[in-house]
């Protein structure tokens, strides 16, 4: 693991650099026992890297802050830090497939559109960070013959809801936004709720199944949700 300086009160933890399942598992139980047992600390995780934010006024030493006494601390929390999964949640989201690219991705996989989604519903994924907008989940698991590269015209406005691939990773667009990634479907959730105690409906680390719904199943749920 490697310590960077971003700024007087935050350090990024890099772990690898790479997107991979396993490292990123340790991403998230780096952060979760960082936030969990030192003062004054926020912890934002991404694919291998933990970024932390402190409170320096937190960490004093003779009255001053102490670079060395946080790092002493991150250390001890991390050997101890556990890779055990018994608390992650798993969450089921119901997509009506169809999305515009459903065939295009179809036919690069050589597959048939019923086996698209038979192979994006049949495995269990992880949320590996939230990024690029607020609750978008970058969703590691994807079945390697849907990966297909980003679109080479992002369109400027992908409907709020819609379920993605871009490369090996599925995605949710959680606002109407512009985006590259191949659309085959859309959720009636809302993935962000601003005014919610928790905003986003999903969180690094949780584990997500998708299960398809037809259009009558979407329209009810959506307006349910509304």
């Amino acid at each position: 693991m490697q310590f960077e300086a971003l700024a007087e009160d935050a350090w990024l933890l890099r772990f690898g650099n790479a997107i991979d399942v396993d490292v990123n598992a340790r991403v998230q139980s780096a952060a979760a026992a960082l936030q969990a047992q030192l003062a004054g600390v926020e912890c934002v995780p991404a694919y291998a890297s933990v970024l932390v934010r402190f409170d320096p006024m937190q960490w004093l030493e003779d009255g001053r802050f102490s670079g060395q006494r946080l790092r002493n601390a991150i250390d001890i929390v991390l050997q101890h830090a556990s890779s055990s999964e018994t608390m992650l949640r798993e969450i089921t989201i119901p997509v009506w497939y169809g999305g515009e690219d459903l065939h295009e991705v179809a036919a690069h996989a050589h597959l048939s559109p019923e086996e698209v989604i038979a192979r994006h519903t049949r495995v269990t994924y992880r949320v590996a960070m939230l990024g690029f907008a607020p609750g978008f989940p970058y969703l590691l698991g994807l079945d390697p013959a849907l990966a297909m590269p980003r679109r080479n015209n992002p369109r400027t406005c992908v409907p709020a809801g819609s379920v993605a691939i871009g490369g090996l990773q599925t995605g949710i667009y959680p606002q109407a936004l512009p985006g590259g990634w191949q659309l085959i479907g859309r959720t009636p959730l809302r993935m962000f709720d601003p005014t919610a105690a928790a905003p986003s409906l999903l969180s690094p680390g949780d584990r997500v199944r998708f299960e398809a719904i037809d259009e009558r199943e979407y329209r009810a749920l959506d307006n349910a949700t509304a």
